[in-house]
């Protein structure tokens, strides 16, 4: 039987998100909770849950500080207020989070992404939480404005502003601008890490578009929603998960 703890200084917020997950995911067993990071670090030493719902605004150490403590010990989810900047660098990133308050259909949204990575060990998160600690120190993060591609035996330096999005493609990731192509042996969840949320907004599992390139966004056939970037022909679909980033479609 999977394990959780809840950690949030509030709660009647812990209350409830125990709630919404015994609706919707039964079969999880909540084995504590914390009102602290500190508590939280101690909890998970003591049970050694696979999940923790962490809270992001707390006093003390914040549930980002707490997370740097904590990640490759056990799966984390950020539960936060709306907080846009965060958000768009969870997006980023391979970690999943969820919007105070939280609802049922999300929820169950996240449980199964959990449960489907419960077999594996946690992601390594360490560049998105020095990142966001960053942000919350009033710091601006170092991140990647040149991206280095080897073409024969030559390198070149491609800016990210000439970038019109990356795609992955297996073990590489495909950086396309208005005039080539190129393949870097990076995957995309790693390079995803380190480049700015407000400028690359992640679409897709598989795709990251910068936000100043897009041109349009349509719906098809079927009902998704199409990323068009200018002066290229492809058509970028944008996954469910992502479908909030153009909430007013």
């Amino acid at each position: 039987m999977p394990t959780a703890i809840i950690v949030d200084d509030e709660a009647p917020m812990r209350a409830q998100l125990h709630r919404h997950l015994k609706n919707v995911w039964p079969q999880l067993a909540i084995v504590a909770e914390a009102s602290s990071g500190v508590e939280a670090i101690e909890l998970v030493t003591r049970h050694k849950p696979d999940i923790i719902f962490l809270d992001i605004r707390m006093p003390g150490l914040s549930g980002i500080e707490t997370a740097k403590v904590l990640y490759n010990k056990c799966h984390i989810v950020f539960v936060t207020a709306y907080d846009q900047y965060a958000v768009q660098a969870f997006d980023q990133g391979a970690i999943d989070y969820l919007l105070k308050p939280v609802d049922d259909e999300r929820l169950r949204l996240t449980c199964e992404r959990l449960n489907a990575r419960l077999q594996s060990q946690p992601e390594n998160i360490e560049a998105l939480l020095k990142n966001l600690l960053q942000f919350e120190e009033g710091q601006t993060p170092n991140y990647l404005r040149w991206i280095q591609a080897s073409v024969g035996n030559s390198l070149r330096m491609i800016s990210t502003q000439e970038i019109l999005f990356f795609r992955a493609d297996d073990k590489y990731t495909r950086v396309q601008t208005e005039k080539a192509e190129f393949l870097i042996r990076k995957p995309l969840k790693d390079l995803a890490l380190e480049l700015d949320p407000q400028e690359f907004w992640r679409i897709h599992r598989g795709i990251l578009v910068r936000v100043d390139a897009i041109s349009e966004v349509t719906r098809d056939y079927r009902g998704r929603q199409i990323v068009h970037v200018r002066n290229h022909p492809e058509h970028l679909e944008v996954s469910r998960n992502h479908s909030h980033l153009f909430q007013q479609m």
